[in-house]
């Protein structure tokens, strides 16, 4: 199979993590044991394992859990390094505990051909702090006019196909690029939205935007494109990734899609899990987003449909923008919000702590349903298993900016919050990629 994350070479790592809390859903673990790793594979589970002589990690008191992988992140290379860059977007997510990343194509040039993507994965290869996988684009120039050349970029390593950012209007050429699943084995991922709805829309359409005076982006206009598509993988019997859904009637036609036995992933940001649209409130740029925050009732939705698995997968969306292009009126401000080394504090904080899921719900949908959702092979906790792990401290808090981030930018939707749940050591593809 044509390899699909790339990443530095080099030595694996010796390690043993004593006492932790081991908690793996996919492998009914959850108990107080020691997890060896020799040379980047996981060799003993149990009681006072055998350190055969390496380095021992204190876990008492701590959470040892599969890494987590997220499938929706702007590395903004080529095009925009000063925004973000292999090396720094990497590093951001090995502080935020992820073993695997995949970055979206709307680059400059754009992810559409084989020698793009190739300089990517050559990158990569030099640069990447934790096996980084690229999405290449579903339409040249993501112009939604003709499809990319898609067998061609999966031969190169393309881990999936989307035009993030830009839905694919036209129904026929959406339905092509299904059909293409049959070729290349890849997933389609979608971001869903009528343009003649939105246009013009900077936020969410309801009372807060009327009362602000905003252009309103109706909950329609994303819902009426998921709808279209569920019919569309339903008629070609092709599966379907739903990118950051925002809406509870695009909830619903997924949860029926499933129902009827259609292939439909899907994924939601922890913005849209913990904010609702009277964040706009405040006016603050690190708060405008595409899709936008919605009402509590969508709000609850998400939830709803994270607890359940009709949503399998967290994605942080992690779009970085330089502090200049978001310290603006609000209206002017692009899009985006980073959340690679924020994502499990704030789902922590406000979800877990809250008693809203459980942690072990959390831990799964930010790490196996999100490699499930891509074909990819789920972290776990099991013996001769890569070691993906996490280390995480349940109850440190701290400050969001203080000590700034490993991300090139720092738009972050949480500045100034204090939230609960650190992130202590991250081992990738069997090497240790950050400590703190």
């Amino acid at each position: 199979m044509t390899e699909l994350l790339f990443g530095k070479s080099g030595p694996k790592d010796d390690l043993v993590v004593r006492s932790a809390r081991v908690i793996d859903p996919g492998e009914g673990i959850d108990e107080l044991l020691d997890v060896r790793v020799d040379g980047g594979v996981i060799t003993d589970i149990g009681l006072n394992v055998d350190s055969n002589g390496h380095r021992v990690v204190e876990g008492r008191g701590l959470v040892l859990a599969p890494a987590f992988v997220d499938p929706h992140v702007h590395l903004r290379t080529p095009g925009r390094e000063d925004e973000e860059t292999i090396a720094s977007g990497t590093a951001a997510a090995a502080a935020g505990g992820y073993c695997a990343i995949l970055a979206m194509p709307n680059t400059d040039p754009v992810v559409d051909s084989a020698a793009v993507l190739g300089s990517l994965i050559e990158a990569a290869r030099e640069e990447a702090e934790v096996p980084v996988g690229f999405l290449a684009a579903i339409t040249k120039g993501q112009d939604g006019q003709q499809l990319a050349e898609m067998a061609e970029l999966a031969e190169a390593g393309a881990a999936g196909f989307s035009d993030d950012g830009r839905p694919v209007v036209a129904p026929g050429l959406m339905r092509r690029a299904l059909q293409y699943h049959a070729v290349t084995g890849r997933r389609i991922a979608v971001h869903c939205e009528e343009p003649t709805l939105s246009r013009g829309g900077q936020m969410h359409e309801g009372d807060v935007s009327a009362e602000l005076g905003f252009g309103g982006y109706p909950s329609v206009a994303e819902s009426l494109m998921v709808g279209r598509d569920v019919a569309l993988a339903r008629y070609e019997g092709q599966p379907i990734h739903f990118l950051h859904l925002s809406a509870r009637e695009s909830v619903e036609h997924v949860a029926r899609a499933q129902a009827e036995g259609v292939n439909a992933t899907a994924e939601a940001t922890p913005h849209h899990l913990v904010l609702t649209d009277e964040a706009v409130y405040s006016l603050d740029a690190n708060v405008k987003m595409n899709p936008p925050l919605r009402s509590a009732d969508d709000r609850h939705a998400l939830i709803e449909a994270l607890r359940d698995g009709t949503i399998s997968t967290i994605a942080t969306d992690h779009a970085p923008h330089a502090a200049h292009e978001k310290d603006v009126p609000f209206e002017e401000a692009p899009f985006g919000v980073t959340g690679l080394e924020t994502a499990f504090a704030a789902l922590n904080t406000h979800l877990v702590t809250t008693g809203v899921i459980p942690l072990s719900t959390l831990l799964e949908r930010l790490s196996a349903g999100p490699a499930r959702a891509y074909g990819l092979e789920p972290p776990r906790i099991a013996k001769g298993a890569p070691a993906n792990l996490v280390l995480l401290d349940l109850d440190a808090a701290w400050s969001v900016g203080d000590g700034g981030f490993r991300s090139r930018s720092s738009n972050s939707w949480l500045l100034g919050e204090t939230v609960k749940g650190k992130v202590r050591l991250t081992v990738a593809a069997g090497r240790v990629a950050f400590e703190s």
